[in-house]
């Protein structure tokens, strides 16, 4: 469940009284995790995996309501404004205009109160904020445009200039730490009760970030690009079955030469952050750690890609000897070489298994039907880049659906999401995930994302009362009887 789908009357969910509302369902239903998707700030297109940061948190996420109760903000400055018509979906344009006009105003006051937890906030996380204040304020007084359009002695980060742009924009920079600590503040919060309740986060780490981002403009050295900080090659995967020119991500390709040669210090402090926040991680793309698709820059189509080799099992051997033994989750979904399983085998995370994705007919021998899952694995019934289940069972081919009913003993009688969903929890797999409008048996309208295309992805948002008594008490029965409730309300059951 996003936080962006959460109900809440300003325009999109946030971490106020909505985000806690769900927990307590949660923990009602019998669960022990709540998956949600990267948490940082978007850019255009609005996707949660093409931040302006690794770090930084989405200031869309901050609750009004909780800034007006600290003495931030008073409720006449943002009640009464047009956050949307439709409840049901996020107008991130609307966002763009609307809420950060308050957010300035809860910023001016938090600023003016001297709070000491600020200053703290700013030097413990003084790594990561400076450069993306900074950044965010470029942006700003470049009218938005990417950082590899400023100019030249801003886009290579000459000293002279950056110090001269710093006292400049000195006012400004400030006001993005202030939304920055606005955003960790609540976040906190919200992660200190929904571990009170039992509830695990687990959170999406993408393997690649934006291009135009605080990441590659600051640490460029990082990155495969040129002398005038434009990318020599890009991300994307190969043409297949499913994309005939291939998907051309556009995201820069990491520097693994140099990176290796640093011990992988910039990917220590970002896997190390992302378990500051939460408590399981999913890695994105984990098959690019083992090879990675490197498309020409400037190529409209990832036909003339190639496959080089990723870092390997060396990284993930840094990973655990410098932050210790993590609980990693590895999405290891496509096609998959024999060198990726094998070094799914070596890292010991648990892979992926997505049942929609298991009557493929052209893909017969994908692996995802249940009967033959390892116990160590994670089943969904759809990710964020598939449709619900009754989308799927509505759109798929006619041979795939049949099979699917066949396997599943699906009834329409009783609802072909909970049949499905009831196949992932008497799955042998240790860890189940559904997307919460399956459980409100939701069709193709409240898909999350359709890969590959534009302007209608990120926006579903569930209604108000959604997640009520009843919904909790089937959820928890089902639990009880495929023996998934948490250790500590087994002995209760």
């Amino acid at each position: 469940m996003p936080i962006f789908s959460l109900p809440s009357p300003y325009g999109i969910g946030t971490l106020g009284k909505e985000a806690y509302q769900f927990a307590d369902f949660l923990a009602a239903g019998g669960q022990s995790c709540w998956q949600l998707l990267p948490i940082g700030p978007t850019s255009y297109g609005d996707s949660p995996y093409q931040s302006f940061s690794s770090f930084a948190g989405n200031p869309y996420f901050i609750d009004l309501d909780s800034l007006a109760a600290d003495g931030l903000l008073e409720p006449n400055e943002y009640q009464s404004l047009n956050w949307g018509d439709d409840p049901e979906r996020v107008d991130y344009g609307l966002m763009y205009e609307t809420r950060y006009p308050v957010l300035r105003k809860a910023c001016g006051r938090l600023l003016a109160q001297g709070r000491p937890d600020f200053a703290a906030f700013c030097r413990e996380q003084r790594e990561w904020l400076e450069d993306y204040a900074l950044f965010m304020a470029l942006k700003d007084k470049f009218g938005g445009a990417a950082w590899s359009q400023w100019p030249r002695e801003l886009r290579l980060r000459q000293p002279a200039a950056l110090d001269r742009i710093r006292s400049e924009l000195a006012e400004e920079t400030v006001f993005w730490k202030g939304v920055q600590y606005l955003f960790f503040h609540q976040w906190r919060a919200f992660k200190q009760y929904a571990n009170g309740l039992g509830l695990s986060i687990i959170g999406d780490l993408p393997i690649y970030v934006s291009g135009d981002s605080a990441d590659v403009w600051a640490n460029p050295e990082q990155f495969q690009l040129d002398g005038n900080g434009l990318p020599t090659e890009v991300a994307g995967c190969p043409p297949d079955g499913f994309s005939a020119g291939g998907q051309l991500w556009g995201n820069p390709l990491f520097n693994w030469e140099r990176i290796q040669e640093e011990d992988y210090v910039w990917w220590l402090r970002r896997i190390g952050f992302q378990f500051q926040l939460y408590d399981t991680l999913r890695i994105d793309h984990f098959r690019g750690f083992d090879e990675y698709f490197a498309v020409p820059y400037g190529d409209s189509t990832a036909q003339n890609g190639r496959w080089k080799p990723g870092p390997g099992i060396d990284f993930f051997k840094t990973v655990s000897r410098e932050l210790g033994k993590k609980d990693i989750i590895a999405e290891d979904l496509g096609f998959l070489t024999p060198s990726v399983k094998k070094l799914l085998k070596n890292s010991g995370y648990p892979g992926m298994k997505v049942l929609e994705l298991a009557f493929d007919s052209r893909d017969p021998d994908s692996g995802y039907l249940p009967h033959s899952y390892p116990a160590h694995c994670v089943v969904y019934t759809g990710t964020h880049d598939n449709d619900t289940i009754q989308g799927w069972m509505a759109s798929a081919s006619k041979a795939d659906v049949a099979f699917a009913k066949a396997y599943l003993r699906l009834s329409r009688r009783e609802g072909y999401h909970w049949g499905m969903m009831r196949t992932a929890w008497a799955s042998p797999a240790n860890l189940a995930v559904m997307q919460f409008q399956d459980l409100l048996g939701l069709g193709s309208e409240a898909r999350i994302n359709t890969p590959s295309t534009l302007g209608n992805n990120w926006k579903w948002r569930t209604l108000p009362n959604t997640y009520d008594d009843k919904l909790a008490r089937r959820l928890y029965r089902e639990m009880r009887v495929y023996q998934r409730l948490p250790k500590e309300k087994q002995s209760k059951k």
